[in-house]
């Protein structure tokens, strides 16, 4: 089961999002403010952090900042309320990897939630590889291992690199369609 950690303030978006969330099956845990996130952050291994960009602490932005740098294979979904000013330009270099407005509607949530999701999982897999093979040996091993490590696998990196896409892929047409739209005036 995935796990979400959804960090909002408003008591009504922590309930509507456990709601939508957890008849999906997924295992969610709320919080209200960024030290509790943080906290929560250390206790869990989430696969997606929905965060309130106006989170009270450092805000929805300085946390996700923090989990891209220390927690990678978590995908965050910034959240924002439709009179609430948020520049998603902003947010995309902050690292977010999605932008959904509140109140939630539950069929764009799942939407946007499971390709992430998925995304995390894969991502989880990578870097867990890639930190097992980078980190150093202890120096009794160090003595005794091969000199030379094995080369990387082509076939499955070309085949995490076609699950990320296909996961990815709705989410990238659905925005670039929107950007089309609007730079056509519809």
């Amino acid at each position: 089961m995935s796990t979400i950690l959804l960090a909002d303030d408003s008591p009504h978006a922590q309930r509507m999002g456990e709601r939508i969330l957890r008849e999906e099956g997924f295992d969610v845990s709320s919080v209200a403010d960024e030290a509790a996130a943080l906290a929560r952050l250390a206790d869990g291994d989430p696969d997606l952090v929905i965060v309130d960009a106006f989170l009270p602490g450092s805000g929805g932005l300085d946390l996700c900042r923090y989990v891209k740098k220390f927690h990678r294979h978590v995908r965050v979904i910034l959240t924002a309320g439709q009179l609430e000013t948020l520049d998603e330009q902003e947010a995309r270099a902050a690292g977010c990897d999605a932008v959904l407005r509140k109140p939630f509607e539950a069929s764009m949530v799942i939407g946007t939630i499971r390709s992430l999701v998925q995304e995390a999982k894969l991502a989880r897999g990578l870097f867990a590889e890639a930190l097992a093979s980078a980190r150093p040996l202890p120096v009794s091993d160090a003595l005794t291992a091969p000199a030379t490590q094995a080369a990387p696998d082509p076939e499955r990196i070309q085949a995490a690199i076609t699950l990320a896409l296909d996961a990815a892929l709705p989410n990238l047409v659905r925005e670039i369609t929107e950007k089309v739209l609007v730079a056509l005036g519809h």
